[in-house]
């Protein structure tokens, strides 16, 4: 106990003596120091900043990708006002060909454990039997659709996930863009 006390003591010994610089009182300094909870904001910002940062790159990267491909969507209408955190592309057989750090971050997967898998390897248990079928009916209609799934993490836990499922087409279909967010 008394080792706690002498330490508190050092503690408010050494604060207190922040508060002079070379003997000469900062007083006048303090206006400009903001209080921690302002770095806290400021952290909140930056990590928000830093998230909408990588969604326009992971949305850049795949405009070039959609140019190499020739792709003729309409990309910034499909990505115009989408709040996602996980994007896939997959090929017309729906094996993946690329996701973002967003998809590893929600599921738990590497981009390296997804490429060339289905999507089908996140479902388990309770995901839903009719959702599934509906997933592949509106595959084959070849048009934009939404659906909300119960997919799976790497530690098996469950989440549900919105996903919004576009064609990418040149002449014709050749391509699937998944925009994915998790539902809380």
């Amino acid at each position: 106990m008394k080792s706690k006390l002498s330490e508190m003591m050092s503690l408010d010994m050494s604060l207190s003596t922040l508060n002079k610089v070379n003997n000469q009182d900062i007083e006048p300094l303090k206006r400009n120091v903001m209080p921690l909870l302002s770095w806290d904001i400021f952290r909140q910002y930056d990590n928000l900043l830093q998230d909408k940062l990588q969604l326009k790159k992971d949305i850049d990267f795949v405009k070039a990708y959609a140019n190499k491909a020739k792709w003729k969507n309409e990309l910034n209408v499909i990505f115009k006002n989408k709040d996602f955190e996980a994007l896939v592309i997959t090929d017309l057989n729906q094996k993946i060909v690329w996701v973002n750090d967003g998809f590893t971050q929600m599921t738990g997967y590497t981009k390296k454990e997804a490429i060339d898998r289905t999507p089908t390897f996140l479902q388990g248990k309770n995901t839903s039997v009719k959702t599934r079928k509906n997933i592949r009916q509106q595959l084959n209609k070849l048009e934009p659709f939404t659906e909300i799934i119960t997919n799976y993490r790497k530690d098996n836990s469950p989440y549900e996930c919105e996903v919004k499922i576009f064609p990418l087409y040149n002449k014709e279909v050749t391509h699937f863009l998944a925009i994915e967010r998790e539902i809380i």
